[in-house]
């Protein structure tokens, strides 16, 4: 379940915003949008997509950085905690000492889509992470078994859709080879 706390912030407002909490918030028009706890296969997918795409940053010798549950800024009083997103090493550099909220586009943004979270990953977190032009976005959704893969093209996101043994034909991470199953398969401990 989300909720709102009422109280009305400032981007600014948002990125000093202490509760005394170990609550999660996202900045939806100026309101605190309170985020519930993952699930544990939600930590476990997260956890196997972030492994893949760190191995292939060192093969590769990417200057970039995996960053789990960081923010976004994707408007004048909006933020988005993402599960996962990747960005290259000058724009952490330019966060050190600061709370962990992106104002630039990262290289790539998942999302692994939770009961609560369908509406927000599919539709308002595609059309703001569009608006910043994040170059790749990954939807994975356990609940319907399905992949989505957007690629910024040209003003708008490609969109494919994989579901089972299709592999993901990633912009951003080319010669990384997962499967929709293998990606599925991490968020269970069986």
């Amino acid at each position: 379940m989300v909720s709102t706390v009422t109280q009305s912030l400032t981007f600014e407002e948002y990125l000093a915003y202490d509760d005394g909490t170990d609550h999660h918030y996202e900045l939806v028009d100026g309101q605190l949008i309170l985020m519930t706890p993952p699930r544990v296969e939600h930590f476990l997918i997260v956890d196997f997509i972030d492994m893949a795409l760190r191995a292939e940053m060192q093969k590769r010798s990417l200057p970039w950085l995996t960053f789990r549950e960081s923010g976004v800024r994707t408007g004048y009083a909006k933020s988005r905690l993402t599960d996962l997103c990747i960005v290259d090493q000058a724009q952490a550099k330019e966060l050190l000492g600061q709370s962990a909220v992106f104002q630039t586009a990262p290289q790539l943004i998942v999302e692994v889509v939770s009961p609560d979270s369908i509406a927000r990953d599919y539709r308002y977190k595609r059309s703001e992470y569009a608006a910043l032009e994040v170059p790749e976005y990954w939807i994975v959704d356990p609940l319907e078994a399905k992949f989505t893969l957007l690629v910024w093209e040209e003003g708008w996101y490609e969109e494919t859709v994989l579901t089972g043994t299709q592999a993901l034909a990633s912009v951003t991470f080319p010669e990384v080879s997962l499967t929709v199953d293998q990606i599925l398969s991490a968020g269970s401990l069986g």
